[in-house]
């Protein structure tokens, strides 16, 4: 009876055993609640916007100047002098001047047409004529205008130096003649006038040149062609004598009085008197009528100014 009682026991207890085993391996093999939240990546929680599309990054334009005004202001006319060299052969070098053909006398080669070519175009053609003849091998040549006399503008009136000045693709504004004719000389007015001929028709332009700058409008600083006059006007003046220590002509100012005129004159002798100051006037008759003048007056292009003695 008790070898019965303990093998039950043993019974229960291997039942026991392989039962809690059992419960082990099923709570090991379960899913833990943590496990099945997955980590989202970072690009899933994040809205990433997509890259926008740039729109295409365009150059800047430049204006175009036009080919043919720069070629016509660079272009050899008649008149112009040349002074043309050949590599490793100086028995070639000429001083040639274009005559009113169009042509030059060039060595070996005799008469070229040079009139309208550029100074290079004119050497390519140098040297193309030199190579068909086969005077030279391989010619290089090099052109250059020593004298400008096909395409001038004129510079007239009241500039230091008066003259006709060659124009080319740089210089050819208004402002670079009268630089070159030495500025407007001290008698010289601010209104300016230019002459051009477009077209057959004969074209008057006038620039008033302090105004142009007062005002910073260089549109009014005019480009100008072969065969251009430029006319710098007399500027206005007053005239003042008597009993002043510097009688002359003096440069119209603007708004300028009595006043400011003897003071121009160097003021008044120890002789002279503010009371007796008078102008002489050309009215629109030309008739001259004696006007007496207080100091504060103003005074008029061509006005003549005098100062009387003093009585005492």
């Amino acid at each position: 009876m008790d070898t019965l009682n303990r093998s039950s026991s043993s019974r229960s207890t291997v039942a026991l055993a392989a039962t809690l085993l059992l419960a082990a391996a099923a709570a090991s093999a379960a899913p833990s609640p943590l496990s099945t939240i997955q980590p989202q990546p970072a690009t899933a929680r994040l809205a990433v916007a997509a890259p926008s599309k740039a729109p295409p990054v365009r150059e800047p334009q430049l204006t175009a100047q036009n080919p043919a005004t720069d070629v016509a202001l660079e272009a050899v006319g008649a008149g112009d002098m040349l002074h043309i060299t050949v590599f490793r052969n100086p028995e070639l070098t000429t001083d040639a001047k274009v005559t009113d053909n169009g042509t030059i006398l060039f060595p070996l080669v005799g008469d070229v047409k040079v009139t309208g070519l550029t100074p290079q175009q004119v050497g390519s053609r140098i040297a193309e004529m030199l190579r068909s003849g086969k005077f030279v091998v391989n010619p290089e040549v090099a052109v250059s205008l020593a004298q400008v006399n096909s395409r001038q503008v004129s510079v007239l009136g009241n500039v230091n130096k008066p003259g006709r000045y060659p124009i080319d693709g740089v210089n050819n504004k208004l402002t670079d003649f009268l630089a070159a004719a030495g500025g407007v000389a001290g008698t010289g007015s601010d209104s300016v006038t230019i002459v051009s001929n477009r077209d057959g028709q004969s074209i008057k332009t006038d620039v008033d040149l302090t105004g142009m700058f007062r005002e910073g409008n260089l549109m009014k600083n005019a480009v100008l062609q072969p065969g251009d006059t430029i006319f710098v006007h007399r500027a206005p003046m007053v005239y003042v004598y008597g009993e002043v220590q510097k009688a002359g002509a003096y440069r119209l100012e603007p708004h300028m009085t009595v006043m400011q005129a003897i003071a121009m004159g160097g003021g008044l002798t120890v002789r002279g008197t503010e009371r007796g100051v008078r102008i002489h006037r050309r009215d629109a008759n030309g008739n001259v009528k004696k006007i007496d003048a207080s100091l504060t007056d103003p005074v008029q292009s061509d006005d003549v100014v005098f100062v009387r003695e003093s009585l005492f």
